[in-house]
């Protein structure tokens, strides 16, 4: 996908990975790059466009639609997510993760899909996780949510086909954010994600496995599963 003169609306733009998105596409050449979040004047950014954007609001979603006819690429960026186990999930913060993880992304690409295919095709980027392909039981829900709306992507990708968008899926393991601040392991840098999504769009591909965590989960998901969820008392 070409990217030099374009318009596009990244979600979840005030912050983190969708901030690096934001800032990436501007530097790719695109024309025009508004930024969704709750709180506009929280994105300080000034090489993009402030726009008002709450996920989990159908009207505010669908308010935005009829506001930017000029958008040929989407990002789904907007999450939230919390460390829970399965057994320790508090229902109310489960039902909040899928409302912005799940149906947000959902919301976004029905509201929006109209606009891409009247604009070209265009593209649709969802923002997804390694754990979209196997679950950490620390990150249980929002293992649920990632795996919900990466199936969501592919059944995006096949019906909007009909209209040449490209639907790509984005993958990673835990990146230098908020979310993932009280988390141990090795992290990456937001610019690493953006940088491997400007390059996936250019390309043309479907899936951005950013990492090698989520290259290696991928390709390993045909083991069995004492291999992929290994019991730690066997070792």
């Amino acid at each position: 996908m070409q990217l030099e003169g374009i318009t596009a609306l990244v979600t979840g733009a005030n912050r983190g990975i969708g901030a690096a998105f934001a800032r990436a596409l501007v530097e790719a050449g695109a024309a025009k790059v508004y930024a969704g979040a709750r709180d506009p004047e929280t994105v300080t950014d000034p090489g993009v466009v402030a726009v008002k954007l709450d996920v989990t609001d159908d009207a505010s979603v669908r308010a935005l639609a009829a506001e930017l006819g000029d958008v040929q690429l989407v990002i789904n960026n907007a999450g939230v997510g919390a460390p829970s186990l399965p057994l320790d999930i508090d229902i109310e913060q489960a039902r909040w993760e899928f409302d912005v993880n799940y149906y947000g992304t959902l919301r976004v690409a029905q509201a929006f899909a109209p606009i891409l295919a009247k604009n070209g095709g265009g593209a649709l980027v969802n923002m997804l996780s390694v754990v979209s392909f196997i679950a950490m039981p620390h990150l249980a829900n929002y293992s649920a949510t990632k795996s919900a709306a990466w199936s969501l992507t592919n059944g995006l990708r096949q019906q909007l086909r009909e209209q040449d968008t490209l639907v790509v899926g984005v993958h990673v393991g835990y990146v230098d954010t908020d979310l993932t601040a009280g988390l141990e392991g090795d992290k990456i840098q937001v610019s690493q994600v953006s940088d491997a999504l400007v390059a996936g769009l250019l390309a043309g591909d479907e899936e951005v496995l950013v990492d090698e965590i989520s290259r290696n989960v991928k390709s390993g998901l045909s083991a069995p599963l004492s291999v992929l969820y290994p019991d730690p008392a066997a070792a």
